[in-house]
Order: structure tokens, then C-alpha cells, then sequence
């Protein structure tokens, strides 16, 4: 994968630090035991996961057709080393 540039786009990036915040106040809450808090965090999770949709469809995400296309090519079949035709 880092290869193919996966992820390393702003879309990207912003998405995944959206959801990485609201996973870490709905830790919090949770371990204050505050529902109400944690399901503000959830709800900015869903909210990181909108906004990186938006930006890619913006353009700032990779496009479809950017991604490797793994393709087989046909390959000469070697002989053995030391193998006698």
C-alpha cells in the first residue's frame, strides 16, 4: 500500500483526525460513564467519516482511477539452473 500513495490525501487526512477525536471523547465519557458524552463522540465520529466523503467528492480525495491496477503479464518460464536442454 504506500506504494499506491493509499490514504495520503487531505480528505483523507482530515476524516481519519475527525474520527480520531471523536473516538477520544467517546473513551472519555465512557469511562466517566456519561452516555449522553459518549454518544456526542459517536456522533463526531460519523461526523469525520461525512466530511472526508464531502472532500473527496470536492477532489481533494484520490480518484478512482489513480489506484495501481494489478495486472499479470505472462512470464517466460525459466528453466532450472544446471538443467540440460
Amino acid at each position: 500500500m504506500a506504494g499506491s500513495s493509499h490514504g495520503h490525501t487531505p480528505a483523507a487526512w482530515t476524516g481519519v483526525t475527525i474520527v480520531f477525536i471523536g473516538f477520544t471523547v467517546a473513551g472519555a465519557f465512557m469511562v466517566m460513564a456519561e452516555p449522553l458524552g459518549f454518544w456526542a463522540g459517536m456522533a463526531i465520529v460519523a461526523l469525520g467519516g461525512v466530511v472526508g466523503g464531502i472532500m473527496r467528492a470536492m477532489g481533494l480525495g484520490m480518484p478512482k482511477d489513480a489506484h495501481p491496477v494489478h495486472q499479470t503479464t505472462a512470464t517466460a518460464t525459466r528453466e532450472p539452473a544446471g538443467a540440460e536442454a
